[in-house]
């Protein structure tokens, strides 16, 4: 499998026949914008990474939620692309905001499996990490087609989702934000754990510490891949950072999941965006 990562939590997932895209974030606008503006797609951008990283073979597009970091290139790929949207009804309104047609739309429900080419993809309710001044909007919906250029503010949450993905001999758990469900993911053991971290840094021991259990020692990976941990005001035409400092310190971050990993003989690698791993 190989997997390309553009930073925050979009992966791309290319088995050699089918691609799938999990979230679509390649617009990073500065955080003045995201306070005082709007913003549009960079479809500078946007191109060069369809032309540097061709995805001529995409499937379905999977957003685990509607905030913008998350969901805010997913109707210009969609429409380059065709491919299928699946998300809440918050996601599917962003995909409508770029006049994607409702027969390229797919409603998803938590606990649900879809088949998509090779991939079997199952759908689990999950919470986004806690609020903060920057989205204070948690379990707020976008409830009428978004167009661009729009507020940043106006992409609200609209639901968060992790996905199990299962693909040949494989099977790979993502799990985009820094939270748990006590129990959600027991039973759903993966090789590889791609694994939500900012907020770790701030987190107490006790949190820390149930984070954790409820994630990396219940899903037993072999390999533990970071997300959410660069920084998306950044854009990606610029050297890669952690967030920033009033967020978050990465470092720590990094200290943290590194150490647990370490004592729990558990691999652990940091991907750089724009890069792509091959997993055998």
């Amino acid at each position: 499998m190989k997997v390309t990562f553009f930073g925050t939590t979009t992966l791309l997932f290319d088995d050699g026949k089918d691609q799938i895209l999990f979230d679509v974030h390649f617009t990073r606008p500065s955080l003045g914008k995201y306070i005082f503006g709007s913003e549009g797609t960079d479809t500078k951008i946007a191109e060069e990474l369809l032309k540097k990283h061709p995805m001529d073979r995409l499937r379905a597009i999977f957003i685990s939620h509607s905030h913008h970091d998350h969901v805010m290139d997913m109707p210009f790929v969609a429409s380059k692309t065709g491919a299928r949207v699946y998300g809440s009804v918050s996601a599917l309104n962003v995909a409508r905001g770029g006049d994607i047609p409702e027969e390229q739309l797919t409603e998803f429900k938590a606990g649900e499996t879809y088949e998509v080419g090779g991939y079997s993809i199952t759908v689990l309710k999950s919470l986004h990490s806690k609020p903060t001044i920057l989205n204070n909007d948690l379990g707020q919906t976008i409830d009428s087609p978004l167009r661009q250029p729009a507020r940043l503010r106006d992409y609200k949450e609209g639901g968060s989702f992790d996905f199990y993905v299962k693909t040949g001999n494989k099977s790979y758990l993502i799990r985009p934000s820094f939270n748990y469900m006590e129990g959600q993911l027991d039973g759903y053991e993966a090789d590889v754990l791609f694994l939500g971290v900012a907020g770790l840094a701030k987190a107490d021991a006790q949190t820390e510490k149930k984070f954790f259990e409820e994630t990396i020692e219940n899903v037993k990976p072999d390999l533990v891949i970071p997300l959410h941990w660069d920084n998306f005001f950044s854009p990606l035409e610029k050297p890669v950072t952690g967030m920033p400092k009033l967020v978050e310190h990465t470092e720590v971050v990094f200290f943290k999941l590194a150490k647990y990993c370490e004592e729990h003989d558990i691999n652990c690698l940091v991907q750089i965006p724009r890069t792509s791993i091959e997993i055998p």
